[in-house]
């Protein structure tokens, strides 16, 4: 009898290589629990933890998850009718809460550093005949990916990640039995320094007990960490990372969320990548992503040209960045409208749009200006040349982020696309402004034809009912700054 990952065409001999090396690892570690953990469309981890036993079983069956894992919004309310007859026809497969099957990757086998005897496996969902399930998040961007791919390319990302750090003064409005809610309400909490003073030594040190649980926990998962920072809002700081693959990255962007979270939970901390904590004087986080094309003929960085276009000054796209490069830019800037929803996915984030705080306002790139959305970076001849996306929020589900710059590109790629002249004044008058409210970013998503196209329109129209539904609430809620230390602060 074949077992599931055969009948999901994913079993092959260097799989069962990998099954029999975790299972080695497993028994040698003296590994009692496995999570297996995979990503939602909020960008949270979920899944099953399994005794070690089961866990080398499921390698190869699969463990079955419930169905409606995949429709739930920020407050984990099933944004479908699953249960009444028609309510689910546009998700063939999900009726009646039924099972999925969660398959592991063995060569994801890690051991979690803030938790003893303990493994961890990524997982992605497949329907229970043994077909994938297209509307994962993950899947989204390999299906990207392999789109690019044919068209030549690679894409290579790097993470620079803003997010704040609190100390924990009191568990009890998180655990009081008589104060639980759905959602519930955050533990208070503490800075764990004042602000305001970018980068200061003096800041680094006050902050240096969760700062190094941050670095061993990434440096443990494997993640290749490059730098810790102060940022200058008050208990907030920045990591960053190495460039590597867009999917690397993206599985990264995951387990680094999640991992840091946990750890310093542990420690007495609590980790957000909420954008604007619900607290007076406070600095917004953001996620800038650097990304460059490869060549995949020749591993080199596509978006590099020799020698800046003859005519051509600083203002010009082709002056930095070559032909490739170029169209891509403007392929970004067509679809910025359209895209910023899937990078700035909650209502909270977007309040982050201001003028003159190193934060996007409008559809423009800058060369090496923080105050534009897309910022270009390096110069002809220079390896390191790329574009940095300024336009997203540390909250984002990293595979739709990255996605969404994918088919942006392409477009632009595919139909030879130029892009203005680059601004000197990113937060001047007119010109065409991004969403500024999540229902706004919702609808430019929908109107743009080349992002349904790529994403398709079951994707498309999957993520924004889930993201309606989470504005709906936030509309009818009568205290927004309660709604969202219930729903961004306290779980994200």
């Amino acid at each position: 009898m074949t077992h599931f990952a055969e009948r999901c065409g994913l079993h092959t001999a260097a799989r069962e290589a990998a099954c029999a090396r975790v299972a080695r690892l497993i028994e040698a570690s003296g590994i009692e629990l496995v999570r297996f953990g995979w990503c939602d469309t909020h960008g949270m981890l979920r899944g099953k933890t399994l005794s070690a036993q089961a866990a080398l079983r499921a390698l190869r069956d699969g463990v079955g998850m419930v169905g409606t894992l995949m429709l739930k919004d920020t407050a984990d309310r099933t944004a479908w009718k699953v249960f009444e007859p028609g309510g689910a026809a546009e998700l063939p497969g999900f009726a009646g809460a039924a099972n999925l099957m969660l398959m592991p990757d063995p060569d994801s086998f890690t051991t979690l550093p803030w938790l003893a005897r303990t493994g961890w496996l990524r997982c992605q969902p497949w329907f229970a005949d043994g077909t994938p399930v297209p509307l994962d998040t993950r899947r989204v961007l390999q299906t990207a990916l392999a789109r690019l791919g044919d068209a030549g390319y690679g894409l290579k990302t790097g993470l620079e990640v803003e997010f704040h750090i609190y100390r924990i003064t009191d568990t009890s409005p998180q655990l009081d039995p008589e104060l639980a809610a759905w959602p519930g309400l955050p533990p208070a909490v503490e800075m764990i320094h004042p602000g305001y003073n970018l980068q200061a030594e003096a800041m680094m040190d006050l902050s240096d007990e969760p700062l190094r649980i941050v670095q061993r926990t990434a440096q443990a998962l494997g993640l290749p960490l490059q730098s810790l920072e102060i940022e200058l809002g008050p208990s907030q700081v920045e990591a960053v990372f190495d460039a590597t693959d867009a999917l690397t990255a993206a599985d990264q962007m995951v387990l680094f969320r999640n991992g840091v979270r946990q750890a310093l939970r542990r420690a007495g901390y609590h980790a957000t990548f909420m954008c604007r904590p619900p607290f007076p004087h406070i600095m917004s986080s953001g996620w800038h992503l650097h990304q460059s094309l490869v060549d995949l003929k020749t591993g080199r960085n596509a978006c590099v040209r020799d020698a800046p276009a003859p005519g051509s000054t600083r203002a010009d796209a082709a002056h930095t960045l070559s032909d490739a490069g170029a169209h891509w830019l403007a392929g970004l800037l067509a679809h910025a409208r359209g895209m910023t929803v899937l990078c700035t996915p909650t209502v909270n984030g977007f309040a982050r749009f201001r003028p003159n705080a190193l934060a996007p306002q409008a559809v423009l790139w800058g060369q090496d200006n923080r105050g534009a959305m897309l910022r270009v970076v390096g110069a002809a001849g220079d390896s390191a040349t790329r574009i940095e996306n300024r336009v997203g929020e540390p909250a984002a589900n990293p595979y739709l982020y990255m996605a969404a710059q994918i088919h942006a590109g392409l477009d632009g790629l595919q139909r030879g696309l130029l892009p203005a002249q680059a601004s000197e004044t990113p937060y001047a008058d007119g010109g065409e402004k991004i969403p500024t409210s999540l229902g706004e970013g919702i609808a430019a998503l929908q109107a743009d034809d080349a992002l349904r196209a790529g994403f398709g329109d079951d994707v498309v129209r999957y993520f924004c009912r889930i993201k309606q539904q989470e504005l709906d609430r936030h509309t009818q809620a009568q205290d927004k700054t309660d709604f969202e230390r219930r729903e961004y602060f306290a779980r994200t």
